[in-house]
């Protein structure tokens, strides 16, 4: 699975990444903000996520898709969006996202989920995402606003992150594929 965009391309990860992830993820100002990854995080980390993708890819309706984000110039991989829970009957899933902090306020992460957006609710033909921002992340929560996202409340002490062994309280949001058709007609 392949996406486009003008600066990035969303696809399937390669072996070849682990360098340029593993560059970009073992920073705490990026795992702080994440619920499943560690600090530091290490080699076996990283393969440990290759496999689980590898895994993901081989199925036919997947519970999970992965895509790692790659720069186009610089060809190597920065970040991540990942699709979980997948529901086909319901038709609806949950996602998290993270890119490493070199590529922060440049609107990549925005590119990238619009894509994403797109792929997954006019290809897949699905009806609900959703997506946890922790309290302390408002860049999260802005962006996922300014996307078209509804915040659909706060769950208090609901997730723990790996990488600081704290609880943390969340907002929820999510996007109903009515919200997308509206909110895309903004999108620049």
């Amino acid at each position: 699975m392949r996406l486009e965009t003008e600066r990035l391309v969303l696809r399937q990860q390669e072996r070849k990444d682990i360098p340029s992830l593993l560059e970009n993820i073992n920073n705490l100002k990026v795992s702080q903000n994440l619920a499943v990854v560690a600090f530091p995080y290490t080699l076996k980390d990283a393969e440990g996520w290759f496999n689980h993708c590898s895994e993901l890819a081989k199925e036919t309706r997947p519970k999970g898709i992965e895509f790692v984000i790659e720069l186009k110039p610089e060809k190597k991989a920065i970040g991540a969006i990942g699709l979980s829970h997948i529901d086909y009957d319901l038709k609806a899933c949950s996602f998290g996202y993270w890119l490493g902090e070199n590529y922060w306020r440049q609107g990549i992460m925005s590119e990238a989920l619009k894509a994403v957006l797109k792929f997954y609710f006019e290809e897949l033909k699905m009806n609900r995402i959703a997506a946890g921002a922790f309290v302390e992340n408002p860049p999260s929560a802005k962006l996922l606003e300014k996307l078209g996202f509804v915040n659909e409340g706060l769950q208090r002490q609901a997730i723990g992150c790996k990488a600081t062994g704290k609880m943390h309280d969340e907002f929820i949001y999510a996007m109903l594929k009515a919200d997308y058709l509206k909110a895309k007609k903004f999108w620049k």
